[in-house]
């Protein structure tokens, strides 16, 4: 079993988390919400975007980042434009938590000091940054090729 989970701090747009639900969905990732999201839970564009894959997918939900550090177990890998590792360079382990940050911003100073690995997905052009549900399949991706398929 490799233990991989994907963690979203504070997520602001109910699409993209049902996208990165399904998507850990089919590939048995658990996911970690850390409150508050931009949205109300049940709300129906993100039921839409994950579809019935939802209730295949074990999801736990924090209160707070502090809750989060308390009751987590593995490394916090968080994905952030502002990291100088590349994440196909990373070396990922059995029981990493990926972290994605918040569509608007990422995460605050405080919390990226906090994580012990930062990546970062190479773009060939210079924007802003992937929309995060892409950069966290890309991200999951890599380290489930790293650490091997649970099925």
């Amino acid at each position: 079993m490799r233990n991989l989970r994907l963690a979203l701090y504070q997520p602001e747009i109910a699409q993209n988390v049902g996208t990165m639900l399904r998507f850990c969905a089919c590939f048995n990732v658990p996911v970690d919400v850390i409150e508050p999201t931009g949205f109300p839970w049940d709300d129906k564009r993100m039921r839409r975007a994950g579809m019935d894959y939802i209730d295949l997918v074990k999801i736990t939900k924090y209160t707070s980042f502090d809750s989060f550090l308390k009751e987590k177990q593995g490394r916090i890998i968080l994905s952030d434009v502002k990291a100088t590792k590349l994440h196909h360079e990373f070396k990922f382990e059995p029981g990493d938590i990926c972290l994605m940050g918040r569509e608007s911003c990422g995460v605050p100073d405080e919390l990226f000091d906090i994580c012990e690995e930062k990546i970062k997905i190479p773009m060939v052009h210079k924007t802003r940054s992937l929309n995060v549900a892409v950069a966290a399949a890309i991200v999951v991706a890599e380290a489930i090729r790293q650490i091997g398929w649970d099925i």
